[in-house]
């Protein structure tokens, strides 16, 4: 009878370190629902693995135009950029890879379509045209994608 309880003891303590491990090789996906439609803006929403995660802001669409549309909808794998990959953000951020004739597009700070040069904004809370709280969010978004191993990232985008 000992020897049982020591053997589930173990067994349930072996299970309990599997389940607080991070998942390395796990795919994080990202879905952003967008919603709202205006001449100043494109307002969506950002999932993280299916939960709701926070508001997004991008360029109204205008035909995939360099800095002033936002992106087509569709599928993107999307890498962690550091900070001193790029000239201006000084902040973790992400890229998105392979948009069709555009370049460096970015998740980062922002709160109007003014700020976006064609990238994705995450804000807290939106209002018309606008999203806020957008370093707060963008902090968040970072730290539960590093939190999931932060590789093997997946957008999809997709409007309502």
């Amino acid at each position: 009878m000992k020897t049982l309880l020591k053997f589930v003891k173990n067994l349930l303590e072996r299970l309990r370190v599997l389940k607080s491990t991070k998942p390395i090789l796990s795919k994080i996906n990202l879905l952003i629902i967008r919603d709202t439609f205006t001449e100043e803006s494109t307002l969506g929403k950002l999932f993280l693995n299916g939960e709701f995660f926070c508001e997004t802001l991008e360029n109204p669409w205008k035909n995939n135009v360099r800095n002033i549309s936002c992106i087509p909808d569709g599928v993107y794998d999307v890498r962690l950029r550091l900070p001193r990959e790029s000239a201006s953000r000084d902040y973790l951020h992400l890229l998105v890879k392979e948009v069709p004739n555009r370049d460096y597009i970015l998740f980062h700070r922002g709160n109007t379509s003014a700020d976006t040069s064609g990238c994705i904004l995450v804000g807290q809370t939106r209002e018309q045209d606008r999203v806020n709280n957008s370093r707060l969010a963008m902090d968040l978004v970072i730290k539960e994608i590093l939190n999931l191993g932060g590789e093997n990232i997946n957008l999809i985008i997709k409007n309502k």
